[in-house]
């Protein structure tokens, strides 16, 4: 029971502030104000971290790598503790690839999240500064959806249909991160 709960805390600790980190990252790279009440959350979230790495890691065109090695080491922690609590076993080797499959399944629930708020705003037909932001973090993903999926009495169902495919994604990576655990 006191693994459960560790592990619960941990994993809602470290995925909000893995998903800023990489909240941030997508920001940049969409090129994405950050004058926006996401952009002062996603600040205030990870500036502790990423502002140090920054003077180390120098971001690569669009892309602020160390706002990825925030988020990366991030998961690298969560999974290092857990491996303590645990009992500090031999399959400490196991970490680096734990964390990475971390980041994905964050990177992949924090879309899942944005394409829910983006269908739930769009049915809404809410006009804000957050729905001109989720709009446009949403729109490289579902472009592409958008051009084969034809609206269907006015309503777009590529949301849905990249949300199924996302959760397919969860599922096939879940099995292989057993697969890897297991050898």
């Amino acid at each position: 029971m006191l693994y459960q709960i560790a592990s619960f805390l941990l994993d809602v600790v470290g995925g909000l502030l893995t998903g800023a980190c990489l909240l941030r990252l997508y920001m940049q790279w969409q090129r994405v104000a950050f004058s926006n009440p996401i952009g002062g959350l996603v600040f205030a979230l990870t500036d502790w971290l990423i502002m140090p790495l920054r003077r180390v890691i120098a971001p690569v065109g669009r892309w602020d790598l160390s706002s990825l090695v925030a988020a990366a080491l991030l998961q690298l922690v969560q999974y290092f503790l857990l491996w303590l609590i645990l009992g500090a076993g031999a399959a400490w080797a196991w970490l680096p690839w734990l964390a990475l499959f971390g980041l994905l399944r964050v990177a992949i629930s924090g879309l899942i999240g944005l394409l829910i708020v983006y269908a739930v705003m769009s049915w809404m037909q809410a006009r804000s500064p957050l729905a001109d932001v989720v709009a446009r973090l949403c729109a490289p993903v579902l472009r592409p959806f958008q051009r084969i999926i034809p609206l269907v009495g006015g309503v777009d169902l590529s949301p849905l249909a990249v949300l199924v495919l996302l959760q397919v994604v969860m599922i096939v990576l879940g099995h292989l991160q057993a697969g890897v655990l297991q050898g």
